[in-house]
């Protein structure tokens, strides 16, 4: 089996940039090879080959892992035109790292950042199925008929969404809510809340609680920690056994 790999993946594994501004760096001939500029997109390299970006000669970067209790009004990203506070900004890790898919604005929880583009499209890839645990509360007590929905999948964008598991956890009747876990193995854009307004439900908060074996046993709000080589391990094992 051939270890080289595509020349716009090797630059974002150094942590320079991400792949898509690899890309657009090699067609802009800022990018050498050996000594020799290289602008087609499908070109590999191996280990051995030398990188220059901007005349610059790269180091494979270390990959690290962090796993964060997200807090609520944080954005889910590495940067913001508009000021507001992103999730690397509560990490002290002087690599360039990016969160693992994403939590909304207003959403609280489990979010994996690293710098490690292999391990990131592994966990978020619809092939590879990784379960994700949310706790949700609700604006109205959900029915019967609304799990049963929610079990079998909601028709979004035309297209249904894979069957999910939920739990109820506890009713409030006096103000007319619910409290329910539910259980995905996709990640559309607002997903739990779209499911929910299909159904005439808001969301009034949502915490990602689990994400494959992970928890967040021992963080608080704002809390990370570096998640352990056997547990990346796994997770790129489990990750596998969803695309079987």
């Amino acid at each position: 089996m051939s270890d080289k790999i595509r020349l716009q993946k090797a630059i974002a594994e150094s942590g320079y940039c991400s792949r898509r501004k690899a890309e657009q760096l090699m067609l802009d001939n800022k990018v050498k090879v050996n000594g020799n500029i290289v602008n087609e997109l499908g070109f590999k390299v191996g280990p051995k080959d030398q990188i220059e970006v901007n005349n610059i000669l790269l180091e494979k970067e270390e990959h690290v892992y962090y796993l964060i209790n997200k807090p609520k009004q944080v954005l889910s990203s590495v940067s913001d035109d508009r000021g507001r506070e992103v999730i690397v900004d509560y990490i002290d890790e002087q690599r360039r790292i990016f969160p693992v898919g994403r939590l909304d604005y207003d959403t609280t929880g489990l979010l994996i950042l690293t710098n490690d583009g292999e391990f990131s499209n592994a966990m978020i890839h619809p092939k590879f199925e990784m379960s994700k645990v949310y706790d949700v509360v609700l604006d109205k007590i959900v029915t019967v008929s609304m799990i049963k929905q929610l079990e079998s999948g909601i028709e979004l964008d035309g297209f249904k969404t894979i069957p999910t598991r939920v739990k109820i956890r506890n009713y409030d009747k006096n103000k007319q809510m619910t409290n329910l876990t539910i259980t995905l193995r996709e990640g559309r854009n607002r997903q739990i809340k779209r499911m929910f307004e299909a159904l005439g439900v808001t969301v009034v908060r949502l915490h990602r609680k689990q994400f494959g074996f992970l928890t967040l046993d021992g963080l608080d709000i704002n809390e990370y920690r570096r998640l352990k080589p056997f547990e990346v391990k796994k997770l790129m094992q489990a990750a596998q056994v969803g695309e079987r």
